[in-house]
């Protein structure tokens, strides 16, 4: 013991005679000591990289059209911005703390709210948790629930948090592929036609699969899943008794027709699902980071155990204006003075303009059912330009988003970050839109289209 001791004393020694004169004790100490131990913990290897600081950093640099993050440069309905702006002015404690898993209006109209639409009896107090956003109720719902060795079921292309949320947790992520449909030559495609194998998807459950996540309609592909779908994941659930965490945060954002069915709805699914909603996309007010989890007290005890050790609590005053704003839509809840009838027919016709604006340059948009998002294919550019500039075994798609963030002035995402990484090769010709924008900013694509589509003429 003595001998490391004095081995030690004479390192530093060593270190503290080789630094310039004038260097602090403690800095030299500093320094020496800084590399002796592991900082990170080792859940976080190999999710230190996040694609939207990348591309949002890149598009930054440039004069570019932002079509990258899912985000509205719209504001908010007037109601919900009055709603805002009472709970800042009318009542002082709304600066204080509430109850921790919920603003008592907030839980009470979320149970009533939602409570007619899954047919169930929701308890404010038991079956409601209100989270940091939904990025937060994703979170602790995979805190709660899932252990170190359980599987859980992803299925591609999925929101790019489940992965790393799973690894997390310490649980293995288990993926299963959504896949195209042939289209007819010169055929638009759809998200309706990309569907799972039922077959693939049976074989993905094992006595280790916890859980299920799933997200319609889905970010990125705007694949909004029809009952029959969702009636196959939940009979599956059911017999390999699995949890399902159903991500709806874009539940109102439906186009052509098609309609959101919650898979807690169906029978037997409501003890083993989680239902993920988010006010942000509700009430196209993403900066307000209000979310919720709604679910059987069996599961929602532990979520409410990770809560109350994480956050414990969420900002007062933007739970008391959703409160207002969802008690607004409660009143006018299928009337067409409704906002959650209004925002998806501004933004079908926004879905619609991209959609035929896209195509002017050779981008073939795949129509979303449903949310803020179009995928293209970009396949005749990577048969006509393979060799774009970038790292050997970096996936065509993001290199071609580089390419046209310096060279056409668009930002958008690449889809293969949507992917796990032994499939990102085989769907790395798709780029990633936003299209919940602005008139103007739509305006402002178009003209970007207009001169990339003047550089293509002979």
């Amino acid at each position: 013991m003595f001998r490391n001791v004095t081995a030690i004393h004479l390192h530093l020694a060593g270190v503290f005679q080789r630094k310039k004169a004038g260097t602090s004790l403690a800095r030299c100490l500093h320094q020496t000591f800084a590399m002796a131990k592991r900082l990170p913990a080792r859940r976080l290897d190999g999710i230190d990289h996040n694609p939207w600081v990348e591309f949002g950093k890149m598009a930054s640099e440039y004069d570019v059209v932002n079509l990258g993050q899912g985000f509205p440069d719209f504001p908010p309905p007037d109601f919900a911005v009055q709603a805002f702006q009472l709970a800042l002015s009318s009542d002082f404690m709304l600066n204080q703390y509430t109850k921790a898993f919920g603003y008592p209006p907030l839980t009470k109209i979320l149970a009533s709210f939602f409570g007619k639409l899954l047919e169930q009896e929701i308890d404010p107090l038991k079956n409601v948790l209100v989270t940091v956003g939904a990025y937060g109720a994703l979170f602790t719902a995979f805190q709660a629930l899932v252990d170190e060795g359980d599987e859980v079921i992803i299925i591609e292309p999925f929101f790019d948090c489940y992965e790393p949320m799973t690894l997390m947790a310490g649980g293995h992520p288990v993926f299963v592929t959504l896949k195209p449909s042939p289209t007819e030559d010169g055929e638009l495609d759809s998200a309706s036609n990309w569907q799972l194998d039922p077959a693939e998807l049976a074989s993905k459950f094992t006595s280790r699969t916890k859980a299920l996540i799933l997200n319609t309609p889905n970010n990125p592909l705007g694949k909004v899943f029809s009952k029959a779908e969702l009636e196959l994941v939940a009979s599956l659930c059911q017999q390999h008794d699995v949890i399902c965490i159903s991500d709806e945060v874009y539940q109102w954002l439906v186009y052509d027709g098609h309609q959101h069915v919650s898979i807690a709805s169906l029978p037997g699914m409501w003890e083993r699902t989680l239902t993920i909603g988010s006010a942000g996309k509700s009430f196209s007010a993403t900066g307000w980071k209000v979310g919720w989890a709604l679910g059987p007290d069996s599961l929602m005890k532990h979520l409410r155990t990770v809560h109350q050790n994480t956050v414990y609590h969420c900002p007062t005053q933007g739970q008391a204006a959703v409160a207002q704003s969802f008690q607004h839509e409660q009143l006018h809840f299928g009337q067409p003075s409704s906002y959650f009838v209004q925002l998806p027919q501004a933004m079908w016709r926004s879905r619609d303009h991209m959609v035929r604006s896209l195509q002017s340059v050779g981008l073939r948009p795949v129509v979303p059912q449903g949310s803020y998002f179009l995928i293209a294919d970009i396949s005749d550019f990577k048969s006509k330009m393979p060799d774009l500039p970038g790292d050997v075994d970096e996936p065509y798609d993001r290199r071609f988003v580089k390419w046209m963030i310096r060279n056409k002035g668009l930002a958008a995402i690449p889809v293969s970050v949507f992917y796990s990484k032994p499939h990102q090769k085989h769907f790395d010709h798709y780029i990633r839109f936003c299209f919940v924008k602005d008139e103007s900013t739509l305006q402002a694509l178009d003209e970007k289209l207009q001169k990339w589509k003047d550089e293509l003429r002979p």
